[in-house]
């Protein structure tokens, strides 16, 4: 007689269900993460016996006892919407759930001389990947998640696949770097040689496309840009591969950077990113390309660098610099 198999549980089947909808996998394990914390306090009551008081207590909680920012409150309560809507099919009545109201913050953005000072505090990978961040205006993980065949170091362009929200986008590639990304290249291209002749070599790919494509994981243009220093081994089937850098190594790195430069801009790797686009608003350059670039859906996103400049949206000079 055949064992039956036990239906999958309820976390695995909230995992499933935000894969099948293509979020991406540090979506996935955070709305995960927030599931877990929801069934902890609520003494792992089933969400199907709970509702909208329930929800509203957990996200009270996070706020009052927590005192988590408006952002991860919002980011706690669209984890729940997602199981009671997706998953269970039922919807809350909103009316009692608390939204945060997230207050406007302007960015954190570096002067030119900063952003020097940091980058020269830099070298080897930590300092191409910085360089990156602040020549593309891209963001730590779209940077991370380079294939070799999205650098375009003849045309000095950047693809960024698949960023923040799903879309894909171009961004320029500084050609001060173009020299030291090729022999970066050249190194990470001998490694994945001899990974190839020890029986390895070959890398993940997004939304199966390594069954559409067999060859495709060990071919050239699809390996990381940074990868990892060792291999990853999977222990049940011994495979072995590499990942790309992880992301608190060049978060620390530039942190160290920061600290040793003496500057007093409480700085991050997503400041180059601002820097970027204030910078580029600093010489000129037309708001909409900007956005382009940044990969902004909506110009309002764009137009908080102009606050930055101290200037309102059409570029207005303030009527004391004429005195």
């Amino acid at each position: 007689m055949a064992t039956p198999q036990r239906s999958p549980g309820l976390i695995q089947r909230y995992r499933e269900e935000l894969q099948a909808r293509h979020y991406a996998r540090r979506t996935v394990a955070t709305y995960e993460q927030w599931l877990r914390r929801f069934l902890r306090f609520h003494q792992r009551r089933h969400p199907r016996e709970m509702g909208s008081a329930e929800v509203n207590a957990f996200l009270t909680h996070l706020a009052v006892e927590g005192q988590v920012s408006a952002s991860t409150q919002n980011q706690a309560l669209s984890a729940l919407l997602f199981l009671y809507r997706e998953l269970l099919e039922r919807d809350l009545d909103l009316e009692g759930v608390i939204r945060a109201r997230r207050r406007p913050r302007l960015p954190v953005v570096m002067s030119v001389a900063e952003v020097r000072a940091v980058l020269e505090r830099l070298d080897g990978v930590e300092a191409l990947v910085a360089g990156v961040l602040y020549g593309g205006g891209l963001r730590l993980m779209e940077a991370l998640r380079l294939r070799v065949h999205d650098l375009d170091l003849q045309r000095l362009q950047i693809t960024v696949r698949d960023g923040k929200g799903g879309k894909d986008r171009r961004t320029m590639l500084p050609s001060r770097l173009a020299e030291g990304l090729k022999a970066h290249l050249e190194a990470v291209r001998r490694l994945h040689r001899q990974d190839l002749a020890e029986g390895y070599g070959k890398v993940q790919l997004p939304h199966a496309l390594d069954r559409k494509y067999p060859h495709a994981p060990v071919e050239w243009g699809w390996q990381w840009v940074f990868p990892q220093q060792h291999r990853w081994r999977n222990s049940e089937t011994g495979e072995q591969g590499r990942h790309h850098l992880d992301p608190t190594v060049i978060q620390k790195a530039v942190r160290r950077a920061v600290l040793a430069s003496g500057i007093i801009t409480p700085a991050t790797c997503h400041t180059f990113r601002h820097s970027f686009a204030t910078h580029l608003l600093e010489t000129g350059q037309d708001i909409r390309t900007i956005q382009e670039l940044l990969g902004h859906q909506d110009i309002k996103t764009t137009m908080i660098y102009t606050h930055v400049l101290n200037r309102g949206p059409l570029g207005v000079r303030s009527p004391a610099d004429a005195l």
